[in-house]
């Protein structure tokens, strides 16, 4: 799918937020500040009233900010909740893309006892955190159970915000079919009019729009995105921003590299305002190969250096493994074979070290080619024999097939070219 901006699951902890803004407002008048003074430099005196008031909830940096002009403990301010708190750092966690921690908090609160409204609240949580970090198999169960107790306490739009990601983890699974009858209720209802937040339309169509792309269906994919144009309105930024990711994917799978150069520069533009640090990432990433098909190395060498600075920063290894791989690439179309593999090398030890089974058998596909433009068949083929090995152990049906693909050409290019034609008859079964 798409790559999206995380989005924090419903919560109703307004009691809490009455409470912190209540002990702000006690802590702000006892330390004789305004409004204004508690706000400066970084927020308004609008949002503090907000907050004192219970009607907006504080990130855990605004609580932290407000804790210091005041000189007490954040703690302070929400001592006497600690269940409720640990729920939104949870959310927080989640929504800052610290997937591992957020997994991990959302299972310790599921330890105990909550009512179902939370439990539901908390499995989408869950859902969503395994997903993004491509444990899809687990998320399914969550998701499933999630959108059941909403749906038994009639609270619709959110039952149909854990079947998204029930359908996200099925789209991960690659199984498509799934995947898209799940979307495809989901837009039903929301066109029969169920409400729900402005942009949740938008994501429906790219998912949809990033199913059709998986199956190669590449047309319908793009007129799910010039639908989602439609709704350009209801978008925010960082939603815009992914819309124009997902049109400039599929321009690229498509053949149409200069339309997704296009795309995906003003996509980045978007990112970068938003201060979306991991999709601008991603979105580089995804250039630097974009430019190296249309054969600009130069800029692909650029995009994917910016690519690495920005995961080396935030230190996301697990995307890191895609850029290295990414520059390695670049280094075998320049005719560097040497560098490209040292890279591929690097790029599959990140991969190991991360679990990233996707990245681990592209270095290897990646680290096979440097091989063969270095003159070592043996070396090439153990890389591709490894690459289709670990290829099947994920089930992923499009790195079957491109593992296979490739080894069945290293095979035919060694002389063995009866079982080079048993791996592309397998390689076609998975298709």
């Amino acid at each position: 799918m798409p790559r999206v901006s995380a989005n924090r699951p419903r919560i109703d902890d307004s009691p809490l937020a009455r409470k912190i803004g209540d002990r702000l407002r006690k802590a702000r008048l006892a330390a004789g500040l305004t409004q204004t003074q508690l706000a400066e430099p970084r927020y308004t005196k609008a949002y503090v009233s907000a907050l004192e008031n219970g009607l907006s909830r504080p990130s855990m940096a605004a609580l932290t900010h407000f804790a210091g002009r005041l000189g007490i403990p954040a703690s302070q301010l929400i001592n006497d909740e600690p269940a409720a708190w640990a729920r939104v750092e949870a959310d927080l966690l989640l929504a800052c893309g610290r997937w591992d921690e957020a997994i991990a908090a959302y299972r310790s609160l599921l330890e105990t006892p909550h009512s179902s409204g939370a439990r539901a609240e908390l499995l989408r949580g869950l859902c969503e955190g395994l997903v993004r970090k491509g444990q899809a198999g687990d998320a399914i169960a969550y998701a499933t159970e999630s959108a059941g107790l909403f749906r038994a306490a009639h609270r619709e739009a959110d039952a149909a915000s854990a079947e998204y990601w029930v359908s996200a983890a099925h789209y991960h699974r690659e199984n498509t079919t799934e995947a898209k009858a799940i979307l495809h209720s989901i837009l039903a209802r929301l066109r029969a009019g169920l409400k729900v937040e402005p942009d949740f339309q938008a994501r429906i169509l790219m998912a949809l729009s990033a199913n059709e792309s998986l199956e190669g269906n590449h047309e319908a994919a793009l007129a799910y995105l010039e639908e989602v144009r439609g709704l350009d309105a209801d978008l925010d930024d960082r939603r815009r921003a992914s819309y124009l990711f997902g049109l400039a994917y599929s321009y690229r799978e498509t053949g149409d590299y200069e339309a997704a150069v296009r795309m995906g520069i003003a996509s980045l533009e978007l990112f970068r305002q938003a201060q979306s640090e991991r999709e601008s990432g991603a979105l580089e990433n995804d250039l630097s190969m974009s430019y190296l098909a249309i054969g600009n190395s130069s800029r692909a060498a650029e995009m994917a250096g910016s690519a690495r600075a920005r995961f080396e920063r935030l230190d996301d290894k697990w995307w890191l493994a895609f850029v290295l791989d990414s520059q390695a690439r670049v280094a075998l179309a320049r005719g560097d074979a040497g560098d490209a593999a040292a890279g591929a090398d690097d790029a599959l030890a990140l991969a190991v070290l991360t679990g990233n089974a996707k990245a681990s058998v592209d270095a290897l596909l990646t680290l096979a080619r440097a091989r063969t433009a270095l003159g070592d068949k043996n070396g090439a083929l153990a890389a591709n024999e490894q690459a289709a090995e670990r290829a099947r152990m994920t089930g992923s049906p499009s790195l079957v097939r491109k593992s296979l693909r490739d080894l069945a050409d290293a095979l035919a290019a060694s002389g063995d070219h009866e079982r080079a034609f048993a791996l592309m008859r397998e390689a076609l079964a998975a298709s």
